[in-house]
């Protein structure tokens, strides 16, 4: 009777356990082949798709990011205090590279021609060329009917000089008899037409020689063999790319008077000194001429004549804000600037801000940050990039 009701119990038991199996084996079932609007208990939709990705990264509904802590370390994301410090104020001027005046020019022809090569042939964007070296040649061609008024000038010429010579000829073979000035006179009139027929001959083929004004590497070249070119085309110009300019503008005339360091934006390496600033306006604004020296000396400088760029020049004036590292500023989707904040473990928040340009590698935060904020110094584009 014992071994009955213990028999019993444990199938009792036993069928159970099976039932609640069985019911949580068709909750998951009925969760997972939800038909489409089927809400669960707490009112959630069960046909959702998951909003976490399989590496954890996700951004949140409020903009801001899940990072776990493994991709934190996989993305080398290091964050530090905002210290609020003072700084001297910036301003961002338009400018553009052009050419040192005393270590670059310009190769002309004074008359126009067809374009012969040089003893080395035509040079080409990049070659290196010395002072005085010949670049090319220009024949010179005159006008048909002026080629030939200087043959027939050249023709009479040499005519009268054959007869100067033969009468010097006559006039010394009588000497004695004849009076020493006629003689002399004839010598004269003979050297004087040897000298015309030589000019006037040489004009007929002559070509004019274009060299290097100064030595340095060539920054454009506009000829070919056999080009025709008017006089004063610019064929070559050759400058100094360890000696270049930078000319920015500005619309307030009373601002060289308080600018003192430079560079520029987005060009490490480079230091400019500022000259001097032009006295009258064009189109409106007033140009202001800065020296570009790298920071070692010898380096080569990654500039060109002509290439826009943009000045950040340092004022006596001096800001407070936060500085951080340029790479900590970024642009969020609407082309703001923005920095991202920590606000646990692994979630950080955007934050916009208002900022200015220190140097090359730093800025200052004016708007947006407070003293207990911990910003991302390292890695911040990578953040912004998670969808």
């Amino acid at each position: 009777m014992k071994q009955t009701i213990f028999s019993t119990a444990h199938l009792t038991t036993r069928s159970a356990s099976l039932g609640i199996a069985l019911a949580l084996n068709f909750a998951a079932l009925a969760s997972a082949a939800a038909a489409p609007g089927a809400h669960g208990p707490n009112g959630e939709h069960l046909d959702a798709p998951s909003s976490g990705s399989g590496s954890g990264l996700a951004r949140l509904p409020d903009g801001s990011v899940q990072v776990p802590m493994l991709a934190q370390r996989r993305m080398a994301i290091r964050t530090a205090m905002a210290h609020e410090g003072e700084a001297h104020a910036t301003v961002e001027l338009p400018g553009r590279i052009v050419m040192d005046p005393n270590a670059g020019g310009r190769v002309q022809p004074v008359h126009g021609g067809r374009i012969e090569p040089g003893p080395a042939g035509l040079p080409v964007a990049g070659q290196a060329v010395q002072r005085g070296e010949v670049l090319a040649y220009v024949q010179h061609h005159a006008e048909p009917y002026a080629r030939a008024a200087q043959q027939a000038q050249l023709a009479e010429l040499r005519s009268n000089r054959a007869l100067a010579a033969k009468r010097v000829q006559r006039l010394q073979s009588l000497e004695g008899t004849v009076p020493r000035k006629e003689i002399e006179a004839a010598q004269a009139e003979l050297e004087s037409l040897s000298s015309r027929e030589k000019s006037i001959g040489a004009s007929l083929g002559s070509r004019e020689a274009l060299s290097a004004p100064v030595a340095g590497v060539v920054a454009r070249a506009d000829a070919v063999a056999g080009q025709i070119v008017e006089s004063r085309d610019v064929l070559f110009e050759v400058i100094d790319p360890g000696r270049v300019l930078v000319e920015a503008t500005t619309a307030d005339p009373a601002l060289p008077a308080h600018v003192g360091g430079a560079f520029l934006r987005g060009v490490p390496g480079v230091q400019l000194k500022l000259l001097g600033a032009a006295r009258s306006l064009r189109d409106g604004v007033l140009p202001l001429t800065f020296r570009a020296q790298p920071d070692k000396a010898g380096a080569a400088m990654p500039l060109a004549v002509g290439q826009p760029v943009t000045v950040v020049a340092s004022l006596d004036e001096r800001i407070k804000g936060f500085v951080l590292p340029a790479q900590a500023v970024v642009r969020n989707s609407a082309n703001e600037p923005i920095v991202w904040i920590k606000s646990g473990a692994e979630r950080y928040i955007p934050q916009p801000v208002q900022y200015r340009a220190l140097d090359a590698a730093t800025v200052i935060v004016t708007q947006g940050l407070g003293a207990d904020n911990r910003v991302v110094v390292q890695g911040a584009p990578l953040i912004a990039q998670i969808r």
